[in-house]
């Protein structure tokens, strides 16, 4: 897996190296301490990756007073949901405890090879009935018990005052007004009233791992939820282009409201990422915005 290269760092991140991995497998875990292990240019915004050997990988939360649930969550929830999906996802192989300086607990997850859809070309036809046939198969797996909607998920009125602000810090960046009434026009959308359905939570092509363009991956779920499933519509605008978009709203027979809802994640996501990681993580500022670029080219 190859990911693209971030800037500086948060003040809240904790920095971390292959010598502190290698501390904590030797204290936690000394049947993998010798393998050889590679720190990827960039992990996600809130865990630091590392390959480890062949078949595994190492994930470090880089967030002070970062909680477990995201890590509760994909221990608990991981394995009962890899087998009902189309592609394959990283399995919780061993969760680590907190030690040799580290303050968090972390996890190793089994290793996928390939490279993000942020890094690599993507066959767009392809991807928008692939994604379509993923969120169709988190549509048909019992709910269950499962996690309830967290900062993903859930209503978008919740992110009004936020997107409104985000809108207001990026001044002359964008065309505000444009922007806030396709931000309106999402808010008036009707809320989902069906039954909640499993959602990925962060589906954009940073989370998906491509080969010959090809989907052969999606990473971290850690957002993952039940709830609307707007939120993974998003995936429509963050991913796919005017010409695709169609094809995979036709696949999922998504009604209007729940494709507004979706645009009004695209938009919301793409307005607060830019500010906040202008000057710490290029490939997110990059993507976010492609998001805001598609969501407007949509009337």
């Amino acid at each position: 897996m190859v990911v693209v290269a971030a800037g500086r760092m948060h003040a809240d991140e904790l920095e971390t190296d292959e010598a502190l991995v290698h501390r904590l497998l030797a204290a936690q875990f000394p049947q993998w301490a010798e393998l050889p292990i590679e720190a990827l240019p960039a992990g996600g915004t809130d865990n630091a990756i590392y390959r480890l050997g062949d078949e595994l990988s190492v994930r470090l939360p880089r967030r002070r007073g970062w909680a477990t649930g995201s890590l509760d969550k994909e221990l608990e929830w991981l394995p009962k949901l890899a087998p009902l999906l189309p592609f394959p996802v990283p399995t919780p192989v061993a969760r680590g405890a907190a030690g040799e300086g580290y303050p968090h607990e972390w996890a190793i997850y089994t290793w996928l090879d390939g490279e993000d859809a942020a890094s690599v070309p993507l066959d767009l036809p392809r991807a928008a009935v692939d994604l379509a046939a993923l969120l169709a198969a988190l549509g048909r797996i019992d709910p269950a018990g499962g996690p309830p909607p967290g900062n993903r998920g859930g209503p978008l009125r919740p992110r009004d005052e936020p997107t409104r602000a985000a809108i207001d810090a990026l001044g002359d960046a964008i065309d505000a007004a444009a922007v806030t009434a396709a931000w309106e026009a999402a808010l008036a959308a009707p809320e989902w009233d069906r039954p909640p359905v499993w959602i990925h939570g962060d589906l954009d092509a940073r989370n998906l791992l491509v080969r010959d363009g090809r989907i052969t991956g999606v990473l971290d779920w850690g957002c993952a939820c039940v709830g609307d499933p707007a939120c993974d519509v998003k995936v429509g605008w963050a991913v796919l282009d005017a010409e695709t978009r169609p094809i995979f709203r036709e696949l999922l027979e998504i009604d209007d409201a729940t494709w507004a809802r979706g645009r009004g994640w695209a938009l919301s996501q793409a307005v607060l990422a830019l500010p906040y990681y202008l000057h710490t993580y290029p490939v997110i500022v990059q993507q976010a915005w492609r998001w805001l670029a598609e969501a407007l080219a949509d009337s």
